[in-house]
């Protein structure tokens, strides 16, 4: 895709749009991460963003900030995504913008969603407005990778999270006879990070072995947000009803082969056939989950990086050293960024 980037006050504003928009990571899915400005005079007379899923669009919230709503007939629309033009949970984006008579739309990139895909931009051109389409248009797909990825590979975007030592393991080696308990290799600004990034997507998975060594709670603690779907892997239902997991604080799914059943907010999901992960992500797809964050166990981790089901890796080298245990898992791709994090190493891979 071409992009249209000639004039300079148009990436200014886009810019704008994409910042705004950030601010509903971890409320608006599954709806995209959506800002907008609307610019007068080359001045920003209203800006916007999607705040909450069911709320009003980025296009809505802008244009209601507008104090001199005449100043609209002269104005342009900035927008990272293309407005929609279907009733949805709220009316849609483009009828405002054709009854304001705003004359111009600048779009970052257009919407995969079937039930938009060209449609907001037809209307709008339809009705007689300048758009100018594909403006910063892959900063606008990044900001939507889980939306992207959702619709163009009809899963959630995953993202595999784990710590490993200065010499490779994940952890010791352990017995689900031994004492539960949590092996810290990050430190405690890296686990804060990763209560971050927990309010940042719909759900996060694990498997047993984790809950049963380390009977975690999965939710977001040490950060403000939402705790994302708890996503637990059980094939024999092993895991005893005293876990954390079990605490109904949250929606959790335990995804088995002996039952389905709903207890609260817990839903034991009876897995139909072998290819238990390539049918959880069926479910899910179909659950409208964007973005899942994988916490374990290694299998889990193996069996996504073997067969290309993950999207981004996020791992901590931490500073001990075990010398025996259980090796981490290798990703064959090269690095997209590293950061330290106090005496952690952060290491970001992207399958791309």
């Amino acid at each position: 895709m071409i992009e249209n980037n000639s004039i300079p006050e148009h990436r200014i504003f886009m810019r704008r749009c994409l910042e705004l928009a950030t601010s509903g990571l971890g409320y608006v899915a599954p709806n995209p991460l959506v800002g907008a400005v609307l610019v007068y005079n080359n001045e920003i007379i209203g800006e916007g963003f999607h705040r909450k899923y069911g709320e009003a669009h980025a296009e809505v919230n802008a244009i209601r900030m507008v104090a001199d709503q005449s100043k609209l007939e002269k104005s342009t629309m900035y927008v990272n995504l293309e407005p929609c033009a279907h009733m949805g949970k709220t009316p849609p984006c483009t009828d405002l913008i054709i009854e304001k008579n705003i004359p111009r739309v600048v779009v970052g990139t257009s919407d995969p969603n079937s039930i938009v895909a060209g449609k907001g931009i037809q209307k709008l051109k339809q009705a007689g407005v300048d758009v100018i389409a594909n403006v910063l248009t892959e900063e606008c797909r990044e900001l939507n990778k889980r939306f992207f990825t959702y619709h163009e590979k009809k899963r959630p975007y995953i993202i595999l999270k784990w710590a490993q030592t200065s010499d490779g393991f994940m952890d010791l080696v352990r017995k689900p006879a031994e004492p539960v308990g949590v092996n810290w290799i990050s430190n405690s600004l890296s686990r804060k990070l990763v209560h971050k990034w927990r309010a940042e997507e719909q759900a996060i998975l694990t498997g047993t072995n984790t809950i049963l060594y380390d009977d975690p709670e999965l939710t977001v603690r040490l950060w403000e947000g939402n705790s994302p779907l708890r996503i637990i892997i059980d094939r024999n239902l092993c895991i005893p009803k005293s876990a954390n997991v079990f605490d109904n604080s949250v929606a959790t799914i335990v995804f088995n082969e002996k039952t389905g059943k709903v207890n609260g907010k817990t839903e034991f999901f009876k897995l139909k056939h072998d290819n238990s992960i390539g049918q959880i992500l069926e479910i899910l797809y179909t659950r409208e989950i964007l973005s899942v964050l994988v916490e374990g166990g290694k299998q889990i981790f193996e069996y996504l990086i073997r067969n290309k089901l993950w999207d981004e890796a996020r791992i901590f080298i931490g500073e001990k050293k075990f010398k025996k245990g259980l090796k981490a898992p290798a990703i064959d791709t090269a690095i997209r960024d590293t950061e330290k994090i106090l005496s952690d190493e952060l290491i970001i891979y992207r399958n791309l």
